[in-house]
């Protein structure tokens, strides 16, 4: 399974070649990314310009994507995720030539409109495991030579409209599976954002140059830092969940600072933590941007007024 999707890279430089308002109305890159799904591992990624349309360059990513992933070594069945930025007539057609499966999204335009339209109300299927805030169905039609998948979903809790309407939420596939594990499986396109928010998170918080081309470079690295982060968990921590490289950052940066101020109950843990810990709290304490205070150095005593000679002469009279 491959999930593609597009993201806004902000940056904050007016120089930044390339860098325009896309539909977020914020300055930046809009690359389209693709990942394997279970496994969050970058497959493929291409830089484009701010103002590009979600669909601008599609069809050939798609392409470079699906070579790339048989020089891999892929031999089975590929089935490609996307959400209806991705909805395109030459897509579908090229997947199907490769012998792709694929689960896209569609908008609700009239023609989506009129087939959903036509299904029955005894073909729709309530999901039991949605909260009990509201309520979902699922059925299926036809839209040219694809399944139309369609989900609708309402409000059912206290802050529901006064007539509860139903909202419609449709993709097309060229699976032949049951209704129900085709949906369930779309839905779980979702997870690509978390790669988005983990690249945002690290590397691609930034476009260091001012040039398109070492942007662009830039992103195929924080892309390779990625992957390898999420191989050397794997085969560190087998048995954990992935650790996030935000929160190891965050934890490297506040290290400095607890051993510093529990600086007497560390004193039977290892030396290698507490040396590299000592070399990061001394390079961030002489960083001019950074000063720091020394903050195992006991504080300094509040200074005394002395009491004028007067009030002493006046105390003593009394």
């Amino acid at each position: 399974m491959i999930d593609i999707d597009s993201f806004v890279g902000e940056v904050h430089g007016y120089d930044k070649q390339g860098a325009a308002y896309g539909y977020t109305h914020k300055l930046g890159y809009h690359p389209l990314l693709a990942t394997r799904a279970g496994t969050d591992e970058v497959l493929h990624i291409r830089q484009r310009k701010g103002s590009a349309n979600t669909q601008r360059g599609a069809q050939r990513f798609v392409d470079e994507l699906i070579a790339r992933v048989r020089r891999a070594g892929a031999q089975g069945e590929i089935l490609l995720r996307a959400d209806s930025g991705f909805w395109n007539q030459k897509i579908t057609k090229r997947l199907r030539e490769k012998g792709c499966r694929y689960s896209i999204g569609v908008r609700i335009t009239k023609p989506v409109a009129a087939a959903i339209e036509q299904i029955d109300d005894s073909a729709w299927q309530t999901l039991e495991d949605y909260p009990e805030s509201g309520e979902a169905q699922i059925a299926q039609s036809t839209l040219g030579e694809d399944r139309l998948m369609v989900r609708r979903v309402r409000t059912m809790d206290d802050h529901q409209q006064l007539f509860a309407t139903w909202q419609h939420f449709a993709f097309i596939t060229n699976r032949t599976e049951p209704l129900g594990v085709v949906e369930a499986e779309h839905r779980a396109h979702a997870t690509v954002e978390l790669v988005i928010r983990d690249l945002i998170d690290q590397a691609l918080r930034h476009f260091p140059s001012g040039k398109f081309n070492a942007n662009a470079a830039w992103t195929v690295i924080a892309c390779l830092a990625h992957n390898l982060h999420r191989w050397c968990d794997v085969i560190g921590l087998p048995d954990r969940p992935p650790r996030r490289a935000r929160t190891l950052r965050r934890r490297l940066l506040e290290l400095p600072g607890r051993l510093t101020q529990h600086r007497a109950t560390l004193d039977a843990a290892p030396t290698r933590p507490l040396a590299l810990a000592g070399r990061l709290d001394r390079r961030a304490g002489t960083h001019p941007r950074a000063p720091r205070a020394d903050l195992s150095a006991p504080p300094p005593a509040s200074p005394t007024t002395p009491r004028p000679q007067q009030n002493r002469a006046l105390h003593s009279a009394q």
